[in-house]
C-alpha cells in the first residue's frame, strides 16, 4: 500500500456516515452465523485492497454480512469470493484460487478490488443515500490508483455507482443507467468500462453467470492491458 491509500483505508474503517448500516453490521458481528460462532467478526466498513499499481480495478456492490463483514477483506470468506478468486487465479491475476481470511497469503497481481458500498447492507440492498455517502471513497480510489486502465463493474448497482463516481471526476459517460449489460465494454475518459453480472451466489448457482462466462469477461479486461 502507499501512504495515501493507507490513509483512505483508515478513514473508511472509521466511517460512521450511515447509522443504519453501522447498527446492522455491529448486530451481525455480535449474533454471528452458527458456522462462525467461534470467530471474531470484523463488523466495520471494509476498505479496498490489492496491488496499488493495478491496471484493473474490480468494483463490487458491498460486503457480505458473513463474508467481508466477518473477515474484513473484500470478497473474502463467502461463495462470491470463492468464485471471484478462482477466476482471477485461472487468469493469472492472483497467486491462489481461494480466500478465507486477511492472513491467508492471497496476493493480487495487477488488480485492486473495491465496492460502491463499504458496509454490509440488510438484504444486500443499500439505500441510495448510503451509496451517495460512500461514493467519495471510490472517487478518491480512482484518483489514487493512477495506473488503472480497466474498470470491471459487477452488477447494475456497481455500474450505476461507478458512472456517478466518474461524473464527479469530470468524465462524461455517454451511457445511462439502463445501459448495463453483461459483457458490454465502453470507453469512459481514460478507462475501459467492462460490465459483468455480479458474482453473487444467486447468480452463479442459478447459471445466470457461469465460470466460463466470467473467464470471457476477464479475458476482455486483459485485452486492454
Amino acid at each position: 500500500m502507499n501512504p495515501d491509500l493507507d490513509t483512505l483505508n483508515a478513514d473508511i474503517i472509521n466511517c460512521n456516515r450511515c447509522e443504519r448500516l453501522r447498527a446492522y453490521c455491529a448486530q451481525i458481528a455480535q449474533v454471528k452465523r452458527r458456522a462462525y460462532r467461534d470467530q471474531s467478526y470484523w463488523g466495520k466498513p471494509v476498505p479496498g485492497w490489492g496491488d496499488p499499481q493495478a491496471h484493473l480495478l474490480i468494483i463490487g456492490l458491498a460486503p457480505g454480512a458473513h463474508g467481508s463483514n466477518r473477515t474484513g477483506r473484500m470478497f473474502t470468506g463467502d461463495h462470491a469470493g470463492d468464485f471471484l478468486y478462482a477466476a482471477l487465479h485461472r487468469s493469472g491475476l492472483c497467486n491462489q484460487p481461494g480466500s478465507v481470511s486477511r492472513q491467508d497469503g492471497l496476493r493480487l497481481q495487477g488488480v485492486f478490488i473495491t465496492a460502491v458500498g463499504r458496509c454490509a447492507p440488510p438484504g444486500n440492498k443499500p439505500l441510495p443515500v448510503e451509496l451517495q455517502n460512500c461514493r467519495p471513497y471510490l472517487v478518491t480510489e480512482l484518483k489514487l490508483l493512477k495506473s488503472v486502465k480497466v474498470l470491471l463493474v459487477l452488477g447494475k448497482i456497481a455500474f450505476d455507482g461507478t458512472l456517478k463516481a466518474l461524473q464527479e471526476l469530470g468524465e462524461r459517460p455517454v451511457v445511462k443507467s439502463n445501459g448495463f449489460a453483461h459483457g458490454a465494454v465502453r470507453a469512459v475518459g481514460p478507462y475501459q468500462l467492462v460490465s459483468s453480472y455480479h458474482v453473487s451466489q444467486q447468480n452463479t448457482q442459478t447459471g445466470r453467470l457461469t465460470a466460463a462466462m466470467f473467464d470471457v469477461v476477464l479475458k476482455t479486461c486483459l485485452s486492454f492491458l
